[in-house]
């Protein structure tokens, strides 16, 4: 077997679970499947030995601040063993938390707090919901929670994708309403890829300011929404815009940090009325920190210590906005 091949070998059962999940949507993915047998990466070993250590037992899922599966009793020792380092081969862990079978993943994000002051702007019951960046599913479990038909996620990180087949494989009810495959919006958006029925909603957060071209990921996503169909943008925001030189907070592709003037350009000119903000907050060490889950570099290393209003480059603090747009009926 090639580093890193997953086609030469059967796949773990995690992973034909997401496999069938993926074929019985009524909207085939692209490719999606192929991509995944034909990936190559460094890590992936470790990842495929980490998703067959998963032991062979579902619970119920119940979505929450913490997205729970299962009690720790239900397992026994072994399995718990097996299961705590199969979520471990799958560091570092960037979206949640999580409770599996009394295993606490305590990501890098507490996005309970994001979601927190995203949902009560946004009503989702019995709707088609594109959520574009998703990571490891996280935030589609709330919108399933939160009344939404069926969410498609989309994230071109393979380790994402391996994450929410983790997540997955102990749900007994699996993936096939709360999907995550491995694309990018630019896929999705070509003329053969795109699904047989609009989305009613689409969610962009902390994607656009990495986007050379924002206005083009913004027309993207128009064009994947029904008439009038709602856009939540999340995303930092300044009170001038700026386009940092180098980093900012220790990132290499954030290409403009917009003001609200910048941002409704964007909005008006992709095909969305003006924005409405709905939210405006700063990221805190409280939202976004080192654990033991994710043990890299994370908010603090990037603020000036002497400072934490700005970065060590010298800009703002991130500071991040909620805004809602319509796309403009046609």
């Amino acid at each position: 077997m090639g580093r890193g091949d997953c086609a030469a070998v059967r796949p773990p059962v995690a992973l034909e679970r997401l496999f069938d999940a993926w074929g019985a949507a009524d909207w085939p993915a692209p490719d999606c499947i192929e991509r995944v047998r034909g990936a190559r990466h460094g890590d992936l070993p470790r990842w495929l030995d980490a998703l067959r250590r998963l032991p062979a037992r579902t619970a119920a899922l119940a979505p929450g601040d913490v997205v729970c599966i299962g009690a720790g009793g239900d397992l026994s020792g072994g399995e718990r063993h097996h299961l705590l380092n199969a979520l471990r081969g799958l560091m570092p862990w960037r979206k949640g938390p999580f409770e599996l079978f009394g295993i606490h993943v305590d990501a890098e994000w507490r996005s309970d707090r994001k979601w927190r002051r995203v949902q009560p702007h946004v009503h989702l019951t019995g709707k088609r919901v594109l959520d574009v960046g998703c990571g490891n599913g996280y935030f589609g479990w709330r919108m399933l929670e939160a009344g939404a038909e069926a969410v498609v996620g989309i994230d071109p990180s393979l380790l994402f994708v391996l994450q929410h087949a983790a997540v997955a494989s102990c749900a007994e009810e699996g993936t096939a309403r709360n999907l995550v495959l491995p694309l990018r919006l630019e896929d999705l958006a070509q003329p053969n890829s795109a699904p047989h029925t609009p989305f009613d909603v689409a969610f962009s957060m902390g994607v656009v300011y990495h986007r050379r071209d924002p206005q083009a990921h913004l027309s993207q996503l128009a064009s994947l929404l029904t008439d009038e169909g709602l856009l939540v943008l999340e995303t930092l925001v300044a009170c001038t815009a700026f386009v940092p030189e180098g980093r900012y907070a220790r990132m290499r592709n954030v290409w403009q940090v917009p003001d609200a003037a910048t941002i409704d350009h964007w909005l008006t000119a992709a095909g969305f009325t003006p924005g409405a903000v709905v939210d405006i907050a700063p990221t805190t060490p409280a939202e976004q920190r080192t654990t033991e889950w994710m043990p890299h570099q994370s908010l603090l290393d990037a603020l000036d210590p002497n400072d934490l209003t700005r970065t060590i480059e010298g800009h703002p603090a991130p500071t991040r906005a909620v805004i809602l747009a319509h796309r403009v009926g046609s």
